[in-house]
């Protein structure tokens, strides 16, 4: 059977984690002096309690090829195939240095995929693929499907301030709003692997009401969304927003809300709300 990896920036439930024996390799988060593997050492509440308390600035860098080899000579010696799915290489260097691990095992199947996005649809993508491995489907078959929800993926989110993207280098073309006299509040996207502004509104009231509208006009029909929903310390947000998309969009169950972890707050910024969905 086909072997998933992938990383904590996908947000992956531990149930399903735990169901389809993913190895989930840790994001590295850096505070002060100190240096901790995300969902191991350090977890969200604890991580936002030293956001908000710490003057020191975080920052992040991808797992080192280590973790990757690691989880490769665990899974490797079986001679299945091995699917590393994880998010855009123009905002993490996981897919680089997954790659570099690769080359260690030359004679077995590894395959990386950049999934061009991060955070929830990659955590959805993931699952999928999980299970598509585990109905008997080939390593093959499951790239192709795959690149198929890639190209469909969208994910569109609001931040409280551009100050963090800004700060650690991921803002793309985002980039164009800061220092604007405007008091904006702009809905940004992540397209093909990079921040991009999407449009902007004048509060964050009207921000939310605008990306509703964007995702209920460009989702697919239904279920067929795979609707999720994102938050960086907002959890009542995050719920009224997955009820209110479930009850526009008649879905059949309220799309789940994900706390996103360090790796993409320390990037974001406390407040991010988001929704991740795959479109028509």
């Amino acid at each position: 059977m086909v072997k998933i990896i992938t990383d904590t920036t996908a947000v992956l439930a531990p149930d399903i984690a735990g169901r389809y024996d993913i190895p989930v390799i840790p994001q590295i988060i850096h505070l002060g002096d100190a240096s901790y593997r995300e969902g191991i050492d350090i977890d969200i509440p604890a991580f936002m309690q030293r956001l908000t308390s710490s003057k020191a600035t975080p920052r992040t860098s991808a797992p080192p090829p280590e973790l990757f080899i690691e989880a490769f000579q665990r899974l490797a010696p079986a001679g299945e195939p091995i699917l590393c799915i994880h998010p855009s290489a123009d905002v993490s260097g996981t897919v680089r240095s997954a790659t570099i691990a690769k080359g260690e095992f030359p004679g077995s199947d590894i395959r990386i995929i950049d999934t061009r996005t991060i955070g929830s649809p990659l955590g959805t993508m993931v699952e999928l693929a999980a299970g598509w491995a585990a109905a008997g489907d080939s390593a093959d078959a499951i790239v192709s499907k795959l690149n198929g929800y890639i190209k469909r993926c969208r994910l569109f989110f609001l931040v409280a301030t551009l100050e963090y993207l800004q700060r650690g280098g991921r803002i793309g073309g985002a980039a164009a709003l800061v220092g604007t006299v405007l008091q904006i509040k702009p809905i940004l996207e992540v397209r093909d692997g990079k921040v991009e502004p999407l449009e902007r509104e004048r509060t964050h009231k009207r921000a939310l009401a605008r990306m509703k509208e964007l995702v209920i006009e460009q989702a697919a029909p239904g279920d067929d969304a795979l609707i999720s929903v994102m938050h960086a310390g907002a959890p009542d947000e995050g719920q009224a927003l997955a009820e209110d998309l479930q009850a526009r969009l008649r879905l059949s169950k309220t799309p789940p809300v994900v706390a996103v972890p360090p790796a993409i707050v320390t990037h974001g910024g406390p407040g991010i709300l988001g929704v991740g969905f795959f479109a028509r």
